[in-house]
This record gives C-alpha cells, sequence and structure tokens, in this order.
C-alpha cells in the first residue's frame, strides 16, 4: 500500500487530492504540507512511500523541495502543474521526480499515476515530454559544457545499454522495449536497470532528460 504525502499551498486542492485518493482501496494518505518546508519536514517525520507536490510550492520552492526529499529519503516524487510545458517541471524532474501529471486531469488519471510511480515507473507522457524537453532543454544541450560530460558518461555504456535508452527516452515501457529489440521482458528489465546504476541515476524519468540532454535523442514534433 503507497502511504502518501500531499504538498499544495491551497487547501482546498490537498482536500480534494486527499479525497480522490482515500477513496481507493491500497492508497493511504498519511499527511500533508502547505510549502516547502512542511513538505521536507513531514517527509523526514512520515517516511511516506510518494509525495504528491505542486512543482511551485513557496518556502523553499517546489523544485528544491523535491530536491531534499529525493537526496534524504527513499520517497518517490509525483509533481503537479497547472502549466503545459512548464519550465519547472523540468528543473523537478533534474532534482530527482519520477514524473508529473496536470492539475486538469482526470481523477482516474491521478490514481493511476500514484500507483505507478510507486511501482517504479517513470510517468511521462510522450507528447507532452517532449514539449516540455523542447522547451527548456537547450541548457543541458550536447554543445554546453553539461553536455559535454553527458556525453562522456554516455560513452562508457554498451551498445545494448545505449539502444536500451534510446527507447526509454522515446517512453517505451519494458514490455514495449522487448517488442522492439526482440528481447524478454525480465531481459529487458535488467539492462535498463544496469544503465541506471551504470549512469548514476535514480530512475527513468531522469533517464529520459539524460538522453535529451546530452544529444541521444532529440525533441520531434509530436
Amino acid at each position: 500500500m503507497p502511504r502518501v504525502l500531499l504538498a499544495d499551498d491551497q487547501a482546498l486542492f490537498r482536500d480534494g487530492l486527499r479525497m480522490i485518493l482515500g477513496a481507493h482501496d491500497g492508497i493511504a494518505v498519511v499527511g500533508e504540507a502547505a510549502d516547502g518546508e512542511q513538505a521536507v519536514g513531514e517527509a523526514l517525520r512520515l517516511r511516506p512511500d510518494l509525495v504528491v507536490t505542486d512543482v511551485r510550492l513557496p518556502a523553499p520552492d517546489g523544485v528544491e523541495a523535491v530536491a531534499e526529499i529525493c537526496r534524504r529519503t527513499s520517497a518517490r516524487v509525483l509533481v503537479l502543474t497547472m502549466y503545459d510545458p512548464d519550465e519547472r517541471v523540468y528543473d523537478a524532474l533534474r532534482a530527482g521526480a519520477s514524473g508529473f501529471l496536470l492539475k486538469d486531469a482526470r481523477r482516474d488519471d491521478l490514481v493511476r499515476a500514484v500507483r505507478l510511480v510507486h511501482a517504479g515507473e517513470a510517468l511521462l507522457a510522450p507528447s507532452v515530454t517532449r514539449r516540455l524537453i523542447a522547451a527548456v532543454a537547450g541548457r543541458g544541450a550536447p554543445g554546453t559544457a553539461r553536455g559535454s560530460r553527458l556525453r562522456r558518461r554516455l560513452a562508457e555504456l554498451t551498445e545494448r545499454e545505449v539502444d536500451a535508452l534510446r527507447l526509454v527516452a522515446r517512453g517505451l515501457s519494458n514490455a514495449e522495449i522487448a517488442a522492439e529489440l526482440l528481447l524478454g521482458e525480465h531481459t529487458v528489465k535488467r539492462r535498463v536497470n544496469g544503465l541506471l546504476a551504470a549512469l548514476g541515476l535514480r530512475d527513468r524519468a531522469q533517464a529520459v532528460v539524460f538522453a535529451h540532454e546530452c544529444g541521444l535523442v532529440t525533441a520531434g514534433p509530436d
């Protein structure tokens, strides 16, 4: 059962999230926070499995809170945003968030998102992700010093790991990658886990950001 901490500066919105998630068996809302400082403090105190947070929290902002939560706890983070694309979401993914969801998403989408992220999957809708990366990924693009460092890390991967990374960056699941590479799903899972470990990445969301910033893939049209 995922134990969930909610963080948003609007009490009514937190109430709505609590009502939606609390109505489903197997999901327990264990706490709430109204700003970044509270979110970090409650994450350290309650040790939830998952934090669902507005990416634009005050004091400190949502991205700083995400970075602290990911650095100091094992909780996964799902960020919410009103905007598509939202530059702060990209920063949150780089800071360790495992996925994002628009605030106008349907109730079922929210519940599915919580279950997916808790299970270790990245929640990155390919079309939204492409627009997001295209809007802001230039800060880590191949021509920059950061891009050069990332390409050196990419060069340390095996050819098979690079192939898997390219497909992960397209938003494919392990089952879809297995079909693409004509491999078993368990083999793909081991390969993806291996490349995450080799690159020192927390999960698939960071792999998507890495692949775009090192120039392995580019953000094309939907």
